[in-house]
Parts: structure tokens; C-alpha cells; sequence
């Protein structure tokens, strides 16, 4: 059985207690039996209507948020996930609140919907980079000095408080920071640049960004520790083993979505007193 609450952030961490790297025996082959589950429940929730899921994935550049939405989530209808990737706000996004473009893509009841980089980069790269900020001509942001600890972890509060609303609307709120190491980076890094087919994945802004590994760090943590919740948990993956990764994060939202007991709807009594007619009328076609 696995320890789930081992990866899960119930108290103030320290990301360097957390391993980067841990190995489960025939982890894609149990992967397969996951995907074939989270298939089916998520068919079932899809009929009830009554709920949907949010799923966040954060983590360093090659930390393999990609490929693992891939192989998780490749045997689930494809209406019933909606994956979302967010990159640099645009012109109309700059005009509203910094969790407007968020909110709108969140998942319709029944759905499970994917974050690929979330809203958790508005407490993240703005935070290792606060000139972006001045991007959302904020009116009482001025100067850097504005954008200091208590502006990030106003922020966060009010993340807390959007989650808090759309877990009470009934969205079920599960958050995965991939937790790789930096020599690991370095070697997927290296294969993007070794392999031609790879070649495509690589950006000169990848190694400036690793020039900040330990600001990132630090931003993490912080994050990490103030904005998990009970009602929104976030779970640390060690994501230098990509097989293992995948397997820890299905099989969480897998127990996560059992909890909830979801039912296929019964037809009403009134269409039911009428199913032996409705079956005759297409027999004598």
C-alpha cells in the first residue's frame, strides 16, 4: 500500500528533506491498471455532473510535466480532460486580475481539467523576476520596492481564497510540484541537446533560468508551505525517475477520486415506465 501522506505538504517543509529521486518496481505496468481506472470513474463523474478536478503541475524546466500529462491521462475520453498551458500573460490578460485567466479555464462539472504551470507562476517567476509585474499596471506598484515579501504572500492569500471558492463549488483541488534535482536537469538538458529530435525542446532561456536554481528553490518552499491546504493539498513528486513520477501522481488522484463515490444517473421514473414501449417502436423498425 502506498504511503501517500509521505508526499503530501502538511506542515512547514523544507524541500531539501524531500527526495528527487525514488524508484517503484514496474512502475509503468502498474501505471496501465491506473489509467484503465481513471478512465472508467471519470465516465462515471462525467454522467453524475456533480463535481470536477482540477489537477496543478509545477516544477523546474524538463521536470516533465509534459509527457506525464501524456501517459497519464492517454486512456481517459478525450472530452473529459481539458489541459491547459499557461505561458506569457497576453495584452487582453494584462488588463485583468492576475487569476482571471485562471478561473475562466477552469474544468466544466465533470471534467478533469489540467494545469501546466499554473497560477502558482504569479508567486513564482514574478517572484524571481519582478519587473514582470509592472507588465499589470497595478496602481499601487511604482517602484521594485512595491513588490516585496508582503505583496507575494498577499497574493497567496488570495489563491487560497480562489480555491477555497471553487473547492466549495465543487471542484476537487489536487496540486503536484515535480521535485527534480539540479544534476538531473542537467542531463535531460544535455539530451535535448545531443539528440536531434530534441533539438526542437531547447531554449537558450533554459540555462539562464537554472542560473537561478536556488532562488527558485526558495520560492517553492515558500509557496509550498503557505499555500497548502486541507481543502487544496499539494504533494511533492520526486520526478527524476519519470516512470515512478507518473505512477505516484495517478494513483494519487485515483484514491482521490474514489472518495467521492460517484453514481451514473438513474433515468427519470417517467421515461423508465416507458423503456419496454421505447424498445418495441426500435424492434419493429
Amino acid at each position: 500500500m502506498l504511503d501517500k501522506d509521505k508526499y503530501k505538504v502538511k506542515s512547514n517543509i523544507q524541500l531539501a528533506d524531500f527526495n528527487t529521486k525514488e524508484v517503484i518496481e514496474k512502475a509503468e505496468k502498474k501505471l496501465k491498471k491506473i489509467r484503465k481506472k481513471l478512465s472508467k470513474i471519470q465516465d462515471t463523474m462525467y454522467a453524475e455532473g456533480k463535481y470536477s478536478m482540477l489537477i496543478c503541475l509545477q516544477g523546474m524546466d524538463t521536470s516533465g510535466k509534459d509527457s506525464l500529462i501524456r501517459e497519464v491521462f492517454k486512456d481517459v475520453n478525450a472530452r473529459g480532460v481539458e489541459v491547459h498551458s499557461f505561458k506569457v500573460p497576453t495584452e487582453l490578460e494584462l488588463k485583468h486580475d492576475f487569476l482571471w485567466r485562471h478561473y475562466i479555464a477552469l474544468p466544466a462539472k465533470g471534467k478533469i481539467g489540467v494545469f501546466n504551470r499554473t497560477h502558482y507562476e504569479n508567486v513564482l517567476v514574478t517572484r524571481v523576476h519582478p519587473n514582470y509585474v509592472f507588465g499589470e499596471n497595478i496602481p499601487t506598484i511604482n517602484t521594485l520596492e512595491d513588490i516585496n515579501d508582503e505583496f507575494y504572500h498577499n497574493r497567496m492569500d488570495r489563491i487560497n481564497d480562489f480555491e477555497k471558492h471553487i473547492v466549495d463549488s465543487g471542484t476537487i483541488v489536487l496540486k503536484f510540484f515535480l521535485n527534480l534535482s539540479k544534476e538531473e536537469q542537467k542531463n535531460r538538458l544535455l539530451r535535448r541537446l545531443n539528440l536531434p529530435a530534441k533539438n526542437w525542446k531547447f531554449s537558450a532561456g533554459d540555462l539562464k533560468e537554472r542560473k537561478l536554481w536556488d532562488k527558485y528553490q526558495f520560492c517553492y518552499e515558500d509557496l509550498l508551505n503557505r499555500t497548502s491546504k486541507e481543502n487544496a493539498p499539494w504533494y511533492v513528486i520526486p520526478a527524476d525517475d519519470k516512470p515512478t513520477a507518473r505512477f505516484l501522481l495517478a494513483d494519487i488522484v485515483l484514491e482521490e477520486l474514489k472518495k467521492y463515490n460517484f453514481k451514473e444517473p438513474t433515468l427519470p421514473a417517467k421515461i423508465q415506465d416507458q423503456v419496454a414501449a421505447f424498445k418495441a417502436q426500435l424492434n419493429n423498425e
